[in-house]
């Protein structure tokens, strides 16, 4: 887990990596009397324990000082592209992440996918998880901010996910449709504590925040494969990708 911070007028963003992907958060707190935000984001399932002590920070300072005004959102595997194919994932190396990972395949970049588990108690043996389009998320983040315009609001923690489940066949399957390439597989043993089923409950965000998920994979897989095609090397180029 390698965490980075990065400082700006105002503005604290702190991101941290691991290396088994299941689910991200951000937290966003605002105390109007010295008129500052805080943002965190990027915690992963495998370091779930930073993400709880994070948390229980957050909610001892409201305790401690009811001015401040606190979200903390819980997000799920973030897909998809900017539906202009001008903005989109592109990550270091090789990729963590089942999408990421996938684009680089129909690109030619990688040679195969790997699907560690395929006899869990699922649809089609695959793990589950929730996938969220990454204009949900954003619209999710701006449905938290202006919730920090209510009064009441105190310290409060909201899901932002589909609340649907997708397999990781269903996921390939989805892509390959999208995209028209073939994304040739090798099944693989389970990987020691990947979760089964993942997904999330978005009832409170729903409505609370007046936010919900508008976009399901098919339109994840569009957009992301949109970007992938015409950015086969993302930023770079391919003398300066891995």
């Amino acid at each position: 887990m390698h965490p980075e911070y990065i400082f700006g007028e105002g503005i604290v963003w702190i991101s941290v990596s691991s290396a088994h992907t299941e689910f991200s958060a951000s937290w966003c707190l605002t105390k109007i009397q010295h008129g500052f935000f805080i943002f965190e984001r990027s915690c992963h399932l495998t370091s779930f324990i930073f993400q709880l002590f994070i948390e229980g920070i957050c909610c001892d300072i409201y305790r401690s000082d009811s001015e401040w005004k606190i979200i903390l959102l819980r997000y799920f595997n973030p897909v998809g592209a900017h539906p202009s194919g001008h903005i989109g994932e592109d990550p270091r190396g090789i990729p963590n992440n089942l999408m990421p990972y996938v684009q680089q395949i129909a690109v030619g970049r990688r040679p195969h996918l790997t699907v560690y588990g395929t006899d869990y108690s699922t649809k089609d043996g695959t793990g589950v998880r929730d996938y969220i389009h990454v204009v949900d998320l954003a619209d999710g983040h701006i449905a938290a901010l202006c919730k920090l315009s209510d009064a009441n609001i105190g310290c409060e923690v909201y899901n932002l996910g589909t609340g649907k489940g997708t397999s990781v066949l269903e996921m390939v399957a989805a892509f390959e449709k999208a995209s028209r390439k073939k994304i040739p597989l090798v099944m693989a043993a389970r990987r020691p504590g990947d979760a089964e089923i993942v997904y999330a409950a978005t009832e409170k965000a729903e409505r609370e925040l007046n936010w919900k998920a508008k976009y399901g994979i098919d339109e994840m897989c569009r957009d992301q494969w949109n970007w992938a095609g015409k950015n086969p090397y993302g930023y770079g180029s391919s003398d300066s990708t891995n």
